[in-house]
């Protein structure tokens, strides 16, 4: 008996126009990434389980429920990535980046791995692009990331709202987790049961708890910014002073947190009207390569979701039409150098493969929506040419093939 095999659920196939507005997302936002000077690393999609519990919070629901942890053969406990600033940290520190020069600018991309329940344009293998900053605590270095966060959604002409907010830094932030666990037990019993857990190993994560009850409860909770130190007053201050010199639009969210304990000062979301979820978010860690036995580097950096982008792009019509190419008879070496004459040209040549007369091939060709089609029969193949037919006109010339266009 036959055995049907189906993927996982929440791990899915990405082909046709699917992967078109996917590869579209990602083409862009490694064009813009790259205008800035980013440079690409590819991580490894394994790390050690310690690495992303130490740096996400064991606190956290990413943590507690949503990693796919498992062990090697010599028992040690792995992971798949949820994420992928811990791992880049990870190998700032290892490859010794930060011998190089004061700071980096780098780009990851790939698959992460977080066991939760599948949505609109999140999977439990999902796709991210990663940037990170090293070694850069001025506010300029905040404006630009989040700039960047505006041109990637304008280059894709996506509708989206930049939302904003500070959480303070080391000196300023345990009085104003003493302010929300106040409020907290305030309203404890509007709270849903995961959030009166919450309130008081995470309490910051009950501000962005999505059960409309909580939503409703905090609606009135401190805010972040009536809390921050001098410094971190003043470096939230400049950096919506350069968002607005740049001319980004933005929101002050003070509910805004962020679900990762790493954060410190800047944190921003990209929020899509039309999903109404982020679609690039990130902010500042200040101090997570020290905690991980690196050098003191103040960073900052975001991811985007290409699949949540993807759900909301039109892909660009193709420019370079495909060439189709029929051959008839014993000219398949014919053909063959054919196709490589057209390709040295910078054409798009598919080599039929199929079987049946002309009209039949020409029939598929139509159905595919081959702009041109290449035919070549023994006829051709003595006179050193192809025959060329223009799909959409119905018109046909005898050419050589150096001679197209």
């Amino acid at each position: 008996m036959s055995q049907e095999f189906q993927a996982p659920r929440g791990f899915h196939d990405i082909f046709g126009e699917d992967l078109k507005k996917f590869r579209h997302v990602s083409d862009t936002v490694r064009k813009i990434l790259k205008s800035y000077n980013f440079e690409e690393i590819i991580l490894p999609v394994v790390e050690f389980a310690d690495l992303f519990e130490r740096s996400i919070g064991e606190a956290t629901d990413i943590v507690q429920k949503e990693m796919f942890v498992f062990e090697d053969k010599k028992g040690r406990r792995l992971a798949l990535r949820p994420e992928g600033t811990a791992g880049a940290v990870r190998a700032y520190i290892q490859n010794r980046l930060f011998a190089e020069r004061p700071y980096h600018r780098i780009f990851y991309e790939g698959p992460m791995f977080r066991h939760e329940r599948p949505q609109a344009g999140r999977y439990r293998q999902f796709h991210q692009i990663g940037a990170e900053i090293f070694g850069a605590d001025q506010p300029v270095a905040d404006a630009e990331i989040i700039k960047i966060s505006d041109e990637i959604v304008k280059a894709l002409n996506v509708k989206a709202r930049i939302e904003i907010n500070s959480l303070g830094c080391k000196v300023c932030r345990p009085a104003y987790r003493e302010a929300l666990v106040g409020f907290l037990s305030g309203v404890s019993e509007k709270l849903c049961d995961v959030c009166k857990d919450r309130k008081e190993r995470n309490p910051l994560r009950v501000l962005d708890c999505k059960v409309e009850t909580c939503k409703e409860a905090v609606k009135e909770a401190p805010r972040t910014t009536d809390y921050l130190c001098e410094e971190c007053e003043r470096h939230y201050s400049e950096v919506k002073r350069l968002l607005d010199s740049l001319g980004v639009s933005y929101v002050e969210n003070p509910h805004l947190v962020r679900g990762l304990d790493y954060y410190t000062r800047t944190v921003f979301e990209v929020v899509s009207e039309e999903l109404g979820s982020a679609v690039i978010a990130g902010g500042r860690y200040d101090h997570l390569v020290e905690e991980f036995g690196g050098p003191s580097a103040p960073a900052l950096g975001f991811a985007v979701g290409v699949e949540r982008l993807a759900l909301l792009v039109e892909v660009p019509k193709e420019e370079e039409p495909v060439y189709f190419l029929i051959p008839f008879g014993d000219v398949i070496p014919y053909a063959l150098k054919v196709a490589e004459v057209l390709r040295a040209k910078g054409k798009t040549v598919e080599l039929s493969l199929r079987k049946g007369n002309l009209r039949k091939q020409l029939d598929f060709a139509n159905r595919r929506g081959f702009k041109y089609v290449v035919i070549v029969g023994e006829d051709e193949m003595k006179e050193g040419v192809i025959t060329l037919k223009d799909m959409e006109t119905g018109e046909q010339v005898r050419i050589r093939a150096e001679e197209v266009e």
